[in-house]
């Protein structure tokens, strides 16, 4: 194993990855603001953790080594003028309108220890625990709303708010408003836990970049190869940027940029397929068809190229990635009414923890069934509350460290 951030496969050896156990920040979502943060149910918070758990003990069961966002965060804040500074930044970005208010949250938040605050960041800050009046009419027009500083309930999908490639981190800037402070999380980390990111970590993208780009969306192919979709949540102006920056300076020679539909339904690359084996894939069935994908690489002038491709999936695949064939592996299968249930509970969310050894969620007994027929191993985890948030295992998990293939 190699020390580090060390990420140039999907499917290598899996050594050491980021979670978030999903906490009190559950219990800040209602039907009231349902859509804004971005959930369709309510997972029950007792349940989801103890599923959380089992899937933090699999992964230990594995010889993976779990760390926790909460857990790096203390470290990376343990200096006071550093918790200081993000203390000024997070608030500046929880749009509050009202100096007094901002001035009694820092307040607040610095009088906590380190973890009891960052606790509080992530679960949210109400009103009644203030006692400050704001004199600011947005405050007052939104007076019945509870809190000050909203929840952050997608924080246990960790795939999202950056991704380990290669040697290197890539920290998003975030579509929504609604995700958009997870990434500084992760950017105080990169900055401040040693642990996380040694000295000479390579960072190619930044929380404080313009344009949106998500994890969810980037796989890393091979050591020279790095598929983005562009996406509901990733732009092309992101993907560009990220592009020369890794190009630049890493051994990557290539990245894909895989066109597919801006809806729900198809949120993330992650979403429509993933790697399993060294070829084998699980997809949903609607990208089969031909895809317009476009290739950035790097001149000998060192500006960018671009070209464009249209081909079905499993040709781009074999070409790609130099093999004779691959074995693209149907979410549900062939029955149309299992691929829609079993791809709205991420059945092609997978994550590979070894070549050929994928965690699933238990309930896509279908999929699960064919990827054991195709000789993949399937580790499964229970998820009545944790698929309510509409992520499967790779979702819920950034590799920090895997095995060269």
């Amino acid at each position: 194993m190699k020390p580090g951030i060390n990420n140039y496969s999907e499917i290598g050896k899996l050594n050491k990855v980021l979670l978030h156990r999903i906490g009190n920040e559950i219990e800040g979502l209602v039907p009231d603001n349902f859509e804004r943060l971005l959930f369709d149910d309510i997972p029950y918070l007792k349940v989801a953790q103890q599923e959380h758990d089992k899937f933090a003990d699999l992964l230990r069961a594995n010889d993976v080594e779990v760390i926790y966002y909460v857990d790096e965060t203390v470290k990376a804040l343990k200096d006071r003028k550093v918790r200081q500074e993000f203390i000024r930044k997070f608030v500046s970005e929880s749009d509050i309108h009202s100096e007094a208010v901002k001035e009694a949250l820092e307040e607040y938040l610095m009088g906590m220890t380190v973890k009891e605050m960052v606790e509080k960041v992530i679960s949210g800050v109400k009103k009644s625990e203030l006692d400050v009046k704001s004199n600011s009419l947005a405050d007052y027009i939104s007076s019945g709303y509870p809190y000050y500083t909203d929840p952050m309930p997608n924080l246990y999908f960790t795939r999202d708010q950056g991704a380990c490639v290669g040697n290197g981190v890539s920290i998003h800037h975030m579509s929504t408003m609604a995700r958009r402070r997870e990434a500084l999380l992760l950017q105080y980390m990169f900055k401040y836990s040693k642990s996380f990111a040694p000295d000479g970590t390579n960072l190619w993208y930044d929380y404080d970049q313009a344009y949106s780009i998500e994890g969810g969306d980037v796989l890393v192919l091979s050591d020279e190869i790095v598929a983005i979709g562009l996406s509901q949540r990733t732009t092309v102006a992101g993907i560009e940027q990220f592009a020369k920056n890794i190009l630049d300076e890493s051994t990557f020679q290539k990245i894909l940029v895989f066109d597919i539909p801006k809806c729900r339904a198809f949120m993330h690359l992650d979403t429509v397929f993933t790697m399993v084996d060294f070829d084998k894939f699980t997809i949903h069935p609607e990208i089969e068809g031909p895809l317009q994908l476009f290739e950035i690489t790097l001149g000998k002038d060192g500006n960018a190229r671009f070209n464009s491709i249209q081909d079905e999936l499993e040709n781009i695949l074999k070409i790609e990635l130099g093999l004779p064939a691959v074995d693209l592996i149907r979410c549900g299968g062939n029955d149309a009414q299992a691929a829609q249930r079993e791809q709205w509970n991420d059945g092609s969310n997978t994550l590979a923890i070894a070549p050929g050894t994928v965690v699933t969620y238990e309930r896509n007994y279908v999929t699960n069934d064919l990827l054991d027929k195709k000789g993949v191993k399937v580790l499964t985890i229970p998820s009545s509350e944790l698929s309510r948030g509409r992520g499967g295992p790779r979702c819920m998990s950034c590799p920090v460290n895997r095995d060269d293939l």
